[in-house]
């Protein structure tokens, strides 16, 4: 912060127009205060770090100055033009009146209108003490890099109970609880009571994610950022494709909206202060935005702007966002579990009252079940957690009921006394990994605000104006938190003595043909033709490799089938086929292996092979 403090005779000013789109509003134009002291102050991108201290500096920096000239009178007046490195509106309109409130609790205090353009006269006393100038910069209390909400603040300080309901409705105390075959909802209650999020060991999937050539990190960029290569990002848009297939098929509308947000949007603002996240901050043109943390601003500003009547909702808005961007902090970046820009489909559902949204809510919730059912993750590999207010719990008790009825096992319940974010109700798939760390999948929300803060209506029956009701709903949760929990599945299930797997539809390489030596690989190639044809992907090992070494690193990759084809199998027209977490090897025809591989798809989304077919062909990314 700049000040300038001048002793004066008087000053006396006026405002004349509007210097920002929302200036302070005013009900008197100007003012003069004699015999006084006039604080002119210019707040700078810096005291955002932490404002409150800025404030104290500045009383003590006026309480100093009031003392050597026996000043009683003080005016705050902001003035933009003692800095080059202007902080954001909102911060600087913050200070001007908390430093007006400290102030006037002292001194016969005036303030000068923000955000106007002022014409003023002043006659300076020119004695020795009248005139100081002063910067003030914040000290080492202030908040962590990056911009950091009063939700998310809140969030560490919430007073939660926390509860187990069971199938049948009843509510038992945590404590008293007895987890008989309910191993890992008793790792995921006690990780979510501790509300740890620090990372002492590396989770196994970041291993095999660099292994299997899916992901790896960046280390040109910040650190929970990715890079993706064929593999990886082939997985990746499947389960995009599928994911945004299944929101449509229910009945979402696809939009897409901007990255990037003006911190000085008024209502952004406020919804800022009511998610717990920290954003990523970028400047242009001498203006500050954050980079969006979900799809929820671009969706509300268009239903804003949308003419909307009863007969339009529940209006269900989704976008795929790609990407979102939330800066968690750096001790609890965990590979895909925990990062900074991922993937999330977000579909909100505009919705006419409470009645209405508790009807969606419960066709959402089978959404999300059903989403996760077909991305691999059945119902015994997540946990489910509900999150609630007293209020809505105590109206509501067999709604809630209805949803871990519905689940089929007992939950974790997290009750509030008071609503500290904007939602009364939240419903999380929750899924605890090979080192107990549990990571949210699946969610909806119940949102009694943002509708009037975004100003949203509809036109109702009778033909009044009203707030919608909205709900946040992710059916799968980040995209990459998905592959997260299916390596991290494969991995439990190496370590409880199976073989791990992915899901048939998402195997990079569904069939890899070997050929017994070089004048078998024409043949290995058109029989890879044949199964390209039914829309599998296939590869051939054509490489000058022992036939040990390729079938090593077949299983290696997790090839789901293995084809050796030589002399035999080319006369017979019949294939010898060994198939993952199988001991025995079959000899059929190549149509049966087409069928199986094909079934076992379940008819979901279909890419073709992300590389080469050929692997003498394929570049080595990592592994």
């Amino acid at each position: 912060m700049r000040v300038l403090l001048l002793h004066c005779d008087y000053i006396e000013f006026e405002a004349q127009k509007k210097a920002v789109k929302q200036p302070e509003e005013i009900t008197e134009k100007g003012g003069r205060l004699e015999d006084c002291i006039v604080c002119f102050m210019a707040v700078e991108k810096p005291d955002e770090k932490d404002p409150d201290f800025v404030v104290d500096e500045l009383v003590t920096v006026v309480d100093k100055m009031a003392a050597q000239v026996k000043a009683g009178n003080i005016v705050v007046y902001p003035y933009a033009h003692l800095s080059s490195d202007l902080g954001s509106l909102s911060v600087a309109r913050k200070v001007l009146d908390d430093s007006y409130e400290k102030i006037s609790s002292k001194y016969n205090a005036l303030k000068a209108p923000f955000g106007w353009y002022k014409s003023f006269e002043l006659k300076c006393k020119g004695h020795p003490l009248s005139e100081l100038s002063r910067t003030i910069v914040p000290g080492d209390g202030g908040k962590d890099e990056g911009g950091e909400s009063q939700a998310l603040a809140k969030e560490d300080k919430i007073d939660s109970h926390w509860h187990i309901m069971t199938p049948d409705g009843v509510l038992h105390d945590i404590e008293g609880f007895e987890y008989k075959g309910c191993e890992n909802l008793k790792k995921f209650a006690a990780y979510e009571k501790a509300k740890s999020r620090a990372v002492e060991k590396a989770p196994p999937h970041i291993e095999l994610m660099r292994r299997l050539e899916l992901v790896d990190y960046e280390p040109a960029s910040d650190p929970g950022n990715f890079r993706y290569y064929p593999k990886g990002r082939m997985i990746k848009a499947l389960l995009e494709q599928y994911v945004t297939e299944k929101i449509l098929d229910y009945g979402g509308v696809e939009v897409e909206t901007p990255l990037m947000y003006d911190f000085e949007h008024p209502t952004l603002k406020k919804y800022l202060d009511r998610f717990p996240a920290r954003q990523y901050v970028l400047e242009s043109d001498e203006k500050r935005y954050f980079m969006r943390f979900a799809a929820c601003f671009g969706q509300f500003l268009m239903a804003h702007d949308a003419t909307l009547s009863y007969r339009s909702l529940p209006l269900r808005l989704y976008e795929l966002a790609r990407y979102a961007f939330r800066r968690e902090k750096s001790g609890e970046l965990t590979g895909l579990r925990r990062l900074r820009a991922f993937t999330m489909p977000d579909v909100h559902a505009l919705c006419t009252d409470l009645v209405q949204a508790m009807k969606e809510y419960k066709r959402r919730f089978r959404l999300s079940v059903e989403t996760l059912e077909g991305v691999g993750l059945e119902r015994d590999d997540v946990e489910l957690a509900v999150r609630v207010t007293r209020g809505f719990y105590d109206s509501n008790r067999e709604f809630v009921t209805e949803l871990v009825k519905d689940f089929g096992k007992p939950a974790l319940i997290e009750m509030w006394d008071e609503r500290v974010f904007y939602f009364i109700l939240k419903y999380e798939f929750n899924f605890v990994d090979a080192l107990d760390k549990a990571s949210a999948l699946s969610t909806d929300q119940i949102d009694v605000e943002n509708g009037e803060r975004y100003d949203i209506k509809f036109a109702d029956k009778d033909g009044s104006l009203k707030n919608p009701i909205i709900l946040h709903c992710s059916p799968s949760g980040a995209i990459e938190r998905v592959i997260y929990a299916l390596l991290e599945k494969a991995h439990m299930m190496k370590e409880s003595g199976g073989t791990p797997v992915l899901p048939m539809w998402l195997c990079p390489t569904q069939i890899r043909v070997i050929p017994l030596s070089e004048k078998f690989i024409d043949y290995a190639v058109q029989l890879a033709d044949r199964f390209e044809k039914e829309r599998i992907r296939v590869d051939v090992d054509d490489r000058n490799e022992s036939m040990g070494k390729k079938i090593r690193q077949a299983e290696r990759e997790w090839i789901p089938y293995i084809i050796v084809v030589g002399e035999k199998e080319m006369e017979s027209g019949k294939v010898s086929v060994r198939v993952r977490g199988e001991k025995e090897q079959n000899t059929v025809v190549a149509e049966v292996v087409a069928v199986e591989v094909k079934e076992k798809s379940k008819n979901m989304p279909y890419r073709k092979i992300p590389l080469s077919r050929l692997l003498s062909e394929r570049p080595t990314f990592t592994g």
